[in-house]
């Protein structure tokens, strides 16, 4: 069973192309982690709505506790953390109905 990993990821206005660059740039970090299936980012299609995070995984676990517990999610954490406010919050969902 694979789980999606859904947040909004609210990047302060006018720091967009800073993001996305430093996204570009941290991509491969979570690409490298065991149990990732993929990413996407999606742009927000009105000025001041958060970006959409969309990754799947094999498992929550994979996610929570072995990426988020590597040295590749610090420094994912020192990429894209800073464009963040407040910083997004993380939601799993599993298998389509």
């Amino acid at each position: 069973m694979a789980v999606i990993e859904h947040a909004l990821l609210p990047v302060r206005a006018g720091s967009e192309a800073g993001f996305e660059a430093a996204f570009a740039e941290a991509r491969p970090l979570i690409e490298a982690s065991p149990g990732f299936i993929s990413i996407e980012i999606r742009r927000p299609t009105g000025t001041g709505q958060p970006y959409l995070l969309l990754a799947k995984w094999r498992s929550i676990a994979d996610h929570r506790d072995g990426f988020r517990q590597s040295d590749r999610y610090q420094q994912w954490r020192t990429l894209l953390h800073r464009f963040y406010d407040p910083m997004p919050e993380v939601s799993y969902f599993g298998e389509p109905l």
